[in-house]
């Protein structure tokens, strides 16, 4: 008998250590809510005026109903890590996958700099009055936005059972701000009246008023698979991900509701404005008394805390699923570089930070307003968000044609024929909204290249330089690229052939 011992066994890239699971039903909901949940695009929405009521309506039934259900089949199916990345590669493949992954990766980049402009515009308002002249002021607001951008970088490396709670307080805080606007909001129509009209005609939704704003809307009711992306750090997620996704759809779609109604009966339309008209809100409705003060300091603040949480849910998210990519040799190798003991996706969060500070310095050099700046970034990173939900939606259909025999915890009752009316659906929603982002004018007027122009340019660049780094990876690694994929019945991908 040999008395050399036995080899430690070893780590290996195909065999990696179990991830924790620690998302349970109550956190999957709260972080669910925090995606869906933004506070810094209420004002937008409500610009549209009171028959915003009536298109939200009609979008939660068309298609905040049907992306639940859509979602909740997909992430109980297959609730590996990754998420959408894992969806779209089984349905579509590789190259694809790798197109959605870095969409759903580089918009939270382009998007961070407009939340955190919107966070200074917001901060300034309440503690430093002489920052409101935007044209003297952008610059100390530009370093607000960079700071945060890198605190947001810290908690994403921080390990996930501690992170989930900077969310999870984010959740609630959301959830208060939106109720105090929405009881505040019919308390001050009750004593002094209604600042906007609404009425039954509100019910009915009118294209020629929502062009603007529309897009926001659906906007607003994105995120329900982002915590799917964490697959295989949640509890059971066959079980509480419908529960979950239940849930956060029904407190978000009503809080909604009630927050818009709130802002359209204490604020006049002509007061509203992108950056400044939560604040103006708070003001209207709680008031300029010592007591007023103290109401809307904390409302504040708190807000100013959910447009950070805001960006550490999503960038979780978005930088776990590049991760897996990268792993996987369809984005660049260092993305997929975790840390040693957190297992959190360390290089992606590094790079995100890079990204979103250089959007934020070169758009800052060429646009001097505050609202024209916000709403151009965040409109260029909406339009790169909507993309992998081109390809989200159809991937139910697609594989519930080819893969039909695979155990669906969830399933989108009616069968085939009503998975395939609810992509459709979904998709036109989509497709729409994303034009609208681009070209808000009335179908029939030209488009204001002033706007369209910058606009168009940012997308543009996000999409060539995404078309390039996925040339080189698919050259470099065409092997791989090529290799099938199985996903097991615990949504661990195994390969089926040669090694990572």
């Amino acid at each position: 008998m040999s008395t050399e011992a036995s080899p430690a066994p070893s780590t290996t890239v195909d065999d990696p250590p179990k991830r924790r699971r620690v998302l349970g039903l109550l956190d999957i909901t709260l972080f669910t809510v925090s995606a869906m949940l933004v506070v810094d695009q209420l004002t937008a929405s409500a610009s549209i005026g009171s028959k915003t009521i009536g298109w939200w309506l009609l979008c939660i039934v068309l298609f905040l109903v049907p992306y639940g259900l859509i979602a909740s089949e997909l992430a109980t199916t297959y609730p590996g890590q990754g998420g959408i990345y894992l969806w779209v590669k089984r349905a579509f493949g590789a190259r694809w996958a790798a197109r959605t992954t870095y969409w759903y990766w580089i918009n939270v980049a382009l998007w961070m700099p407009a939340v955190f402009l919107l966070f200074a515009g917001v901060f300034s308002q309440l503690f430093a009055s002489g920052w409101t002249d935007w044209a003297s002021g952008k610059w100390p607001q530009v370093a607000i936005a960079v700071l945060l951008t890198w605190l947001v970088v810290a908690v994403g490396v921080m390990r996930l059972e501690v992170g989930k709670w900077v969310n999870n307080l984010g959740a609630g805080l959301k959830m208060a701000i939106i109720l105090a606007i929405a009881v505040g909001g019919v308390v001050v129509a009750i004593k002094d009246g209604a600042a906007n009209s609404i009425d039954a005609g509100s019910l009915v939704p009118s294209f020629h008023v929502a062009t603007d704003f529309l897009p926001v809307i659906v906007y607003m009711l994105m995120g329900f698979e982002l915590v799917s992306s964490m697959g295989d750090e949640i509890k059971q997620p066959e079980k509480q991900i419908p529960r979950a996704f239940f849930a956060s759809g029904l407190i978000t779609a009503g809080l909604y509701l009630f927050a818009t109604v709130g802002i359209l009966l204490a604020l006049s339309l002509n007061d509203l404005s992108l950056v400044g008209g939560l604040v103006d809100t708070f003001k209207a409705i709680f008031g300029t008394s010592a007591a007023g003060d103290v109401v809307v300091y904390t409302l504040g603040i708190a807000a100013l805390y959910t447009f950070f949480t805001n960006m550490t849910t999503w960038s979780m998210g978005s930088n776990r699923a590049a991760a897996e990519a990268a792993a996987d040799g369809e984005l660049p190798a260092f993305l997929a570089r975790e840390h040693p003991v957190r297992r959190t996706p360390v290089a992606a969060f590094v790079v995100t930070g890079i990204v979103s500070t250089a959007v934020l310095l070169v758009t800052a050099v060429f646009i001097d307003t505050q609202d024209s700046l916000f709403y151009a970034i965040f409109a260029a990173s909406s339009v790169v968000f909507l993309l992998p939900y081109l390809l989200m939606f159809p991937a139910v259909l697609r594989l519930r044609l080819i893969d039909p025999d695979r155990p669906r915890p969830f399933r989108i009752p009616g069968g085939t024929p009503v998975v395939a009316a609810l992509s459709a659906i979904t998709s036109l929603f989509v497709a729409a909204t994303a034009l609208l982002f681009v070209w808000p004018e009335i179908p029939g007027r030209p488009a204001d290249w002033g706007y369209t122009g910058p606009l168009l340019g940012i997308v543009v660049a996000a999409l060539v330089a995404g078309e390039i780094i996925l040339w080189r990876q698919l050259r470099r690694h065409h092997p791989r690229s090529r290799r099938p994929v199985a996903v097991d019945g615990g949504g661990t991908r195994v390969a089926t052939g040669g090694s990572r």
